[in-house]
């Protein structure tokens, strides 16, 4: 059976500082996937820099120079980590017989690719990286996570629980993942969409190396909108019911003030009409906000801008 050419998809964001440490590691790894007949030796380590305002594009043009196994792109300017993932991805699509994103910062366990490209070789044509648990995350942030991911399935997206961005999927996947056009990007939840046969690998996740994280609360609750909106048009459904039911209890409200006022019963109370308003008002603000990133959505949608940008290569540079 032939060996597989494996492209490991590495997103790179102001990373000079663990990048000497964990990049010997990726390739330490592919030498070893190779050399246990897994992979082919023509297997490579791609670093995809977005946009970085350090030295990090210096750094992978320097590691493509001293190994041929390193090799890296660069975006015209930072686009996000998951634009970063799929510019790799599709970097790769033509070249690879299977790819593994996975972060810089040596958090997921490299180990676990073993058993990724073990069980492609069982017929996966996508292996997901679950954590196994979620000790080393803060409780603040262990508590969101856990959160958004079961909200997310209330919301009817298909998502895989405690699952990121580690993953493997085979070219033939990738080739149809191409066809989905969509510039509001979550990948996590898209690929699932593709189909073909799946499993998952569970791994431990580490302390970061170096470095700081470069996901700070704002971009994980934008990350979190993305995803909702991205997959699921169920908020929209439920502003709806939540409609209905708000105007029903209104007739029912109007039903018993024409009573009360032919009754003679009128009681004159600024205070409960106050608090009907506000809280209606509130209400219609919320919906607008949502029905409002929607259109907001739709609107990126049509202007159908690349979701990437490709400046430079190093294999363009030695030539």
């Amino acid at each position: 059976m032939k060996r597989p050419i494996l492209y490991i998809v590495i997103p790179c964001y102001n990373e000079e500082e663990v990048l000497p440490i964990t990049a010997p590691q990726f390739l330490g790894k592919i030498k070893d996937l190779a050399a246990q007949g897994l992979i082919s030796d023509d297997s490579r380590v791609m670093f995809v820099n977005d946009g970085s305002r350090d030295h990090t594009w210096e750094i992978i043009s320097s590691l493509a120079r001293s190994d041929e196994h390193f090799i890296g792109i660069s975006q015209s300017r930072n686009r996000g980590h998951q634009a970063a993932v799929l510019a790799g991805l599709m970097e790769a699509k033509d070249v690879c017989d299977i790819s593994i994103s996975i972060d810089c910062d040596g958090q997921d366990d490299i180990n676990a690719m073993d058993e990724m490209v073990r069980a492609y070789h069982d017929g996966c044509e996508v292996v997901y990286g679950v954590r196994s648990s979620r000790e080393t995350d803060t409780f603040f942030k262990r508590t969101t996570a856990q959160g958004f991911y079961k909200f997310l399935s209330m919301m009817g997206a298909e998502v895989v629980y405690n699952h990121a961005d580690y993953r493997l999927i085979s070219a033939r996947v990738l080739k149809e993942f191409a066809n989905f056009k969509e510039v509001n990007l979550f990948l996590r939840g898209m690929v699932p969409l593709v189909g073909f046969k799946s499993t998952s690998v569970e791994y431990e996740r580490h302390e970061r190396l170096a470095g700081e994280s470069k996901y700070p609360l704002r971009k994980m609750i934008a990350l979190a909108v993305d995803g909702i909106t991205s997959l699921s048009v169920k908020p929209l459904r439920l502003i709806m019911s939540f409609g209905i039911v708000v105007a029903l209890l209104s007739f029912v409200g109007v039903i018993w003030a024409l009573v009360a006022a032919l009754s003679g019963h009128a009681v004159a109370g600024w205070a409960s009409t106050t608090c009907i308003v506000c809280f209606v008002s509130g209400v219609q603000l919320v919906c607008m906000g949502i029905i409002g990133e929607y259109i907001g959505k739709i609107y990126m949608e049509t202007k159908h801008r690349p979701r990437y940008i490709i400046s430079e290569r190093t294999w363009e540079n030695e030539e």
